[in-house]
């Protein structure tokens, strides 16, 4: 494998876990602790078409290569390089106006980047998205998605029965929560890939704003993130909670704050200055340390927030939270 065309450092043996947010990292942990589960997600990903997906791609897009597409092909070995994946995932570039990229699979996953995505992104921009798709992968994100579009398919098909319409969006709604923590924890990742912290803000705010970056500056952006978090009263906060129903993806605003509160907190310099769980590791994290992180996650974004609806359910989450950490806890102790 080669190393970075300039001086990134190489993240060795690097665990997922170090970049993840706490309430991706603690459902990750708990799945990974099921004798035998990965083994149950590759299957069901064999089963439900990664296979086929493969094929389709390599029939109808571009496989970027040494003499196809190079500097892609060259950014997905420098992000395989730095984070220290064995294998280097196959990227395939799409013909779509839109601007997107996506990681596929779990026995052999790839990378599909549009067209409209590499209009959109300067070089180092695009460095962080295919850092960004490389972490996914890291976190074995992709068949956790594939599992919440089997769902929200089921849920839509069983509509007609009430209760169990409900309790299907209670599961997809969780896990919707999950997919936009676990797109928070690639930005992580992202950056660490990357290296160049101004580039991963400017490709978030390019998605909220297009190409036309002269325009746009990222200080006013982070603006409108805190006067996203305070604006108005109740009934402004219970639209923001409506408006991300059905939603996979936290609004742009949130991920660029989110992103630079991380960088400045001292966990993206400690990790580049060596100081992060390793790989060899994992099989030691404990599923009830985990998931009291990701309650005190919760409760520290619940706090910090001048959501005036935050401010009013602040004790229902509490409890809820609290009600999740004992159904852990015991889970975690039958494990034992």
């Amino acid at each position: 494998m080669t190393t970075p065309d300039r001086n990134r450092v190489q993240l060795t043996g690097i665990s997922s876990r170090a970049y993840e947010h706490p309430a991706d990292r603690s459902a990750l942990v708990a799945m990974r602790s099921l004798t035998g589960f990965d083994s149950v997600l590759k299957r069901m990903s064999g089963l439900f078409g990664e296979r086929r997906l493969r094929l389709m791609f390599l029939a109808s897009a571009v496989r970027t290569t040494d003499t196809q597409f190079r500097s892609i092909y060259d950014m997905g070995r420098d992000s395989a390089y730095i984070l220290d994946l064995h294998r280097i995932p196959e990227i395939y570039v799409q013909q779509d106006p839109k601007a997107y990229a996506m990681a596929i699979g779990f026995d052999e996953p790839f990378i599909v980047v549009s067209t409209g995505l590499l209009d959109l992104m300067d070089d180092e921009e695009l460095r962080f998205v295919i850092g960004h798709e490389m972490s996914h992968i890291l976190s074995g994100h992709a068949v956790y998605g594939t599992m919440l579009a089997i769902l929200t398919r089921l849920a839509t098909r069983v509509a007609w029965i009430p209760l169990g319409y409900i309790g299907l969006r209670v599961i997809v709604a969780a896990l919707e929560e999950w997919q936009r923590k676990a797109e928070m924890s690639a930005d992580r990742g992202g950056l660490l890939a990357g290296q160049d912290p101004d580039a991963a803000l400017r490709a978030l705010m390019k998605l909220a704003g297009g190409s036309r970056l002269h325009e746009m500056n990222i200080e006013a952006f982070l603006d409108q993130a805190r006067e996203y978090d305070t604006a108005g009263d109740v009934r402004d906060g219970l639209l923001k909670v409506l408006n991300m129903l059905g939603t996979t993806h936290p609004f742009a605003v949130t991920r660029v704050a989110e992103l630079d509160r991380w960088r400045r907190s001292g966990t993206y310099n400690a990790i580049l200055a060596g100081d992060y769980p390793r790989r060899e590791d994992d099989a030691n994290a404990s599923v009830s340390e985990e998931v009291k992180a990701a309650a005190n996650s919760y409760r520290e974004s619940w706090a910090q927030s001048q959501d005036p609806f935050i401010g009013v359910l602040r004790d229902v989450a509490e409890g809820a939270v609290n009600a999740g950490e004992r159904i852990f806890n015991r889970f975690a102790r039958r494990e034992n």
